[in-house]
């Protein structure tokens, strides 16, 4: 079964190892029981290349931040992702995995908020939680996206709390202005164009190496689904009668279906090795 990770809010900021052990836990440990002992993750991340110091203080932080948990189980220390946790892999499986790129004829969705500033926490939550999402924004207040992102939004802003101050709206671009350049000024698509690029840049040769081992394979899976799982929550599949032409998001999906397809299988061959052995 294929699963994956949502953007990681809980692991910005400085600690570059975070979101590397959040793809190690979102594509191992809901498979086995949703645990990891410390000894595999070690292991594993010593296949990245990674030494077992760091990842120990980084999976400390994450356990400060509330994306673990530790959990000890038959005399030996290891961690389980946190419950709030979960539910965001859940909810990032079929985006990551599954996505389908929205049509005009989807229409858009726009969330409406006022947050008094005694609350301004929540504001704060909100932007977060939509930029997350892949909204672009109009104005102060008013959030857009494609309009197929209506049932996860709502999901979402649910899920955390925070659908006291907010409307969302769904219907069509009805008249002014050309619309390209409006979806030019919602999103920064020059940036969006830089992400892609630097993913086909990082990862296209990994076409060409041919037969590998299971270990060479997680070695370049789990960096590039790291990379990866980014990217279709900044670009919430915006149309591409809207984008540029020769729009390099569509490539560097097409690459990572490839890669997804060639690496997963013997990546997880080497880590459930691992997992069974430590």
């Amino acid at each position: 079964m294929n699963v994956a990770l949502t953007t990681e809010p809980a692991v910005a900021g400085r600690d570059r190892l975070g979101p590397l052990i959040v793809t190690l836990f979102g594509l191992y440990a809901r498979g086995e029981d949703n645990w990891l002992s410390v000894a595999s993750v070690v292991q594993l991340m010593a296949d990245l290349g990674v030494e077992g110091q760091a990842v120990r203080s980084s999976i400390s932080r994450l356990k400060r931040r509330g994306v673990v948990i530790s959990d000890r189980r038959d005399g030996a220390a290891g961690y389980a992702l946190a419950e709030p946790t979960l539910e965001m892999l859940a909810e990032g499986d079929a985006r990551i995995f599954e996505r389908r790129r929205a049509t005009t004829e989807d229409g858009w969705l726009v969330v409406v908020f006022s947050v008094p500033e005694s609350e301004r926490e929540k504001r704060h939550a909100l932007r977060t939680s939509l930029t997350q999402l892949g909204f672009g924004t109009t104005a102060p207040g008013v959030w857009v996206a494609p309009g197929n992102l209506a049932t996860e939004t709502r999901r979402t802003l649910e899920r955390r709390g925070l659908t006291e101050y907010v409307d969302i709206f769904t219907g069509q671009h009805f008249a002014f202005g050309d619309l390209r350049s409006k979806v030019r000024s919602w999103w920064d698509l020059d940036e969006l164009a830089d992400l892609y690029a630097d993913f086909l840049r990082r990862h296209r040769p990994e076409l060409d190496i041919g037969v590998i081992t299971p270990k060479q394979a997680f070695g370049l899976y789990v960096p590039m689904l790291t990379q990866w799982r980014r990217l279709p929550y900044s670009d919430p599949g915006l149309p591409l009668s809207l984008l540029p032409p020769g729009w390099n998001g569509v490539t560097a999906e097409a690459l990572f279906e490839q890669l997804n397809t060639t690496l997963s299988a013997p990546a997880r061959e080497h880590a459930l090795a691992v997992l069974h052995q430590s």
